[in-house]
């Protein structure tokens, strides 16, 4: 192998070392929350790290399992808690069912709801 060839060789090598690692089921997550939802405001944190040695993932190749959701959308209008978070499951069925995702923490409001707890908020 020439020596340009080994050089783009290390160049294409440093640059996929610093790619982020992929994250399959992050990207689910907020594509079919923003699909299925709108939403006005959405964050999705993944705190998969916290949980990587308790019981319950022990023997699970997964490496996305936890999770919390903020999301804001109008589809929430009208409806309970339970009802909201049922939506929340329900777009994401197979991620829970066949995918490896394992818990969702979800705070789920209305955008005047959003509104409201935002003007409650001391300024900083």
């Amino acid at each position: 192998m020439s020596f340009f060839m080994l050089r783009i060789a290390s160049i294409i090598q440093r640059k996929m070392s610093s790619m982020p690692p992929p994250r399959p089921m992050y990207d689910a997550i907020v594509s079919k929350l923003t699909a299925g939802l709108e939403p006005a405001a959405l964050e999705v944190i993944d705190n998969s790290h916290l949980h990587a040695g308790h019981a319950a993932m022990r023997g699970s190749s997964a490496s996305e399992t936890h999770f919390d959701v903020r999301i804001v959308s109008d589809a929430f209008s009208g409806k309970s808690l339970i009802q909201r978070h049922k939506l929340v499951y329900g777009l994401l069925d197979v991620e829970l069912k066949e995918k490896g995702l394992h818990a969702l923490q979800i705070k789920a409001s209305t955008v005047k709801e959003a509104e409201k707890l935002s003007q409650q908020q001391p300024a900083e």
